[in-house]
């Protein structure tokens, strides 16, 4: 059975990418990727979740598809758990910061979640969002 589940991203500028996620703190596995200018292995999370980044004509040879137009349409939105209210706030500050935009500023929803969305220097949605499970509805 598969044990890890690697998500692909196309990026436009891989060097901008890695910056714009260095910044908003995210880490970087060398060993994989980062060795030429067609990707680059980003970790997320305490597991760690794995993203590479792909420059787009090496994403297009692997998927043998075009490339989504991120200004025009989403394929896939990419949510991120966050440990607090405040760790949102910051994601979001720094997103703007590092050149992306937020689309959805921090919000509460639903009385127990709270979240923002943001797209990166390549129009990829995130989405951040901290649940305070005591606060969760009974189902």
């Amino acid at each position: 059975m598969t044990r890890n589940l690697w998500l692909n991203l196309p990026v436009k500028d891989l060097n901008r990418s890695r910056t714009f996620f260095r910044e908003m703190g995210f880490a970087f596995n060398e060993k994989f990727g980062g060795k030429n200018e067609e990707s680059a292995c980003m970790e997320i999370g305490d597991k760690p979740d794995v993203i590479m980044l792909f420059a787009e004509s090496t994403f297009q040879n692997f998927t043998q598809n075009d490339v989504t137009n991120t200004q025009k349409s989403s394929e896939v939105l990419l949510s991120v758990d966050a440990a607090s209210r405040h760790e949102v706030d910051q994601m979001a500050h720094r997103a703007e910061k590092a050149g992306g935009v937020v689309f959805a500023t921090p919000e509460e929803i639903d009385g127990w979640m709270y979240g923002c969305g943001f797209a990166d220097v390549d129009g990829h949605r995130w989405n951040v969002l901290y649940m305070d499970m005591d606060k969760m509805p009974d189902q």
